[in-house]
């Protein structure tokens, strides 16, 4: 059987995070195991996927805006700091707020 539609979350993805995908399946989703596939501690490999689970949910969440993707999307890159994205993203729907009271 082959794969006709790949869905898109999966389409975005880069090739080193396939090839963890990979990895994780063939260890049987043992983190354990995959922290010594990659020769790293258990909570590189726990933040690694929590950081993947987050790219997928975002991806699949089609009703946030594009703003706060953006903002979610630097954070899970490490491009801004979880407390700056916090303040954006709060900053963000107070003035949307604001402005729907208008």
């Amino acid at each position: 059987m082959s794969i006709e539609v790949l869905p898109e979350w999966m389409a975005n993805l880069q090739d080193e995070v396939i090839a963890f995908i990979k990895k994780f399946v063939l260890a049987s989703g043992s983190l354990k195991d995959v922290a010594k596939i990659y020769d790293v501690t258990y909570p590189t490999v726990r933040l690694r996927l929590d950081k993947l689970i987050q790219k997928i949910k975002l991806q699949e969440d089609a009703a946030n805006e594009p703003y706060i993707q953006l903002i979610k999307r630097l954070t899970i890159d490490d491009k801004i700091t979880f407390e700056t994205a916090k303040i954006l993203i709060n900053e963000y729907k107070k003035v949307k707020k604001e402005d729907f009271y208008d």
